[in-house]
């Protein structure tokens, strides 16, 4: 039996293969990407610091982000890129400041990102595999394939962006479904004839309730909020294609079952849907063929909780229900820190402490 040094250098010289970059990224970092990225849920989790003129930062979260920020400043864009990682990061957990080591593999520019998670998937394994893991619980999950559903199903364009941004947020969609399963009778006033008509009357209500004008929301974002209700409230979803969705997102089983389901959901809708269903298929599929003592499962509701992600996501998991390792399709984040161009991008992250407790189980 290998020892957990040899367990380690093993893993290292995983991220050091020919083929692939090894990236270390500082240990100090801007904290505003992280609160840009991924909102205050996660940024209540970082270890701050902050400069003598007001500039925050924090000590390394992840190692994702800062690659995909180095890869953009260093013009690298149109140019394929594989990323490893080995280090630690730093996080509160019950607000007790935490190191953790973690690895993993970021695919950025692929020309073809089928071929990129296969890849991503393939390293997860092997990684796992240095550990004597060679039955995991997998989760896989569909971003793209939630979006592409709803776009199916006739969901009105104003409604897909709500819901999709509640997606891996359970409590809140389900909250959100539940309101439009059950609708409440809605009072809606005339809307003014203009954005312009909207931003003068919130202007002069702020100033005559003695409100300054900078600080806080500004005129012209209440007024878009306001305007967008109403074009909510003008576009209402039809209870069955509510039901439709509400059954989608229930659907969680081993991933042949998944699929089944999900595509007889769809024909008995009217629809087609066998066409995206094939990459998550065929992806499945290959999973399966590389572990196939391992337990997958397609969960139709999972998504991690990030709006940057893209297509399929996953997660595979120890026997107390750690997770070991997670990742996927993360398109958005590229272009939410300002590349000029679409980047496919995929990628995974794994918890070495974790394995290596796995390993001693």
């Amino acid at each position: 039996m290998k020892t957990a040094s040899e367990r380690y250098a093993a893993l290292a010289r995983l991220v050091e293969a020919r083929t692939v970059t090894r990236a270390t990224p500082p240990l100090l970092l801007p904290a505003g990407p992280y609160f840009d990225l991924a909102g205050e849920e996660f940024g209540r989790n970082l270890l701050l610091t902050t400069t003598n003129n007001g500039v925050e930062y924090c000590l390394r979260p992840d190692f994702t982000l800062p690659i995909a920020q180095d890869y953009i400043e260093q013009g690298l864009i149109g140019t394929p890129q594989a990323f490893t990682y080995l280090g630690p990061i730093f996080r509160q957990d019950k607000a007790v400041p935490v190191e953790f080591e973690q690895a993993g593999l970021e695919l950025l520019g692929q020309p073809e990102p089928a071929a990129a998670l296969d890849q991503v998937l393939t390293f997860a394994r092997w990684a796992l595999a240095i550990y004597d893991i060679t039955a995991p619980n997998v989760r896989l999950g569909g971003v793209g394939l939630f979006e592409a559903f709803l776009e199916a199903a006739d969901v009105p364009q104003v409604w897909r962006s709500r819901i999709r941004h509640r997606f891996g947020h359970p409590e809140s969609l389900s909250r959100l479904m539940d309101r439009l399963a059950n609708p409440e009778a809605r009072v809606v006033g005339p809307a003014p004839d203009s954005r312009e008509t909207v931003v003068e009357i919130v202007t002069d209500s702020m100033l005559a309730g003695g409100l300054g004008l900078i600080g806080s929301r500004t005129p012209e974002e209440i007024a878009d909020r306001y305007l967008e209700k109403q074009a909510l409230d003008a576009a209402p979803i039809a209870a069955e294609t509510v039901g439709l969705i509400q059954e989608y997102l229930a659907i969680s089983d081993t991933a042949q079952i998944a699929f089944e389901r999900i595509s007889t959901l769809c024909t008995a809708s009217g629809f087609d849907f066998e066409q995206p269903l094939v990459q998550v298929r065929n992806h499945a599929a290959a999973l399966q063929a590389l572990s196939p003592d391992a337990e997958l499962v397609f969960d139709a509701s999972f998504s991690p909780r990030l709006d940057y992600y893209t297509g399929i996501v996953f997660e595979m998991t120890g026997i107390d229900g750690a997770v070991l390792a997670s990742g996927g399709e993360y398109d958005r984040m590229l272009e939410r820190l300002g590349a000029t161009e679409p980047v496919n991008a995929t990628g995974c992250a794994l918890w070495v402490d974790r394995l290596e407790r796995e390993a001693t189980q």
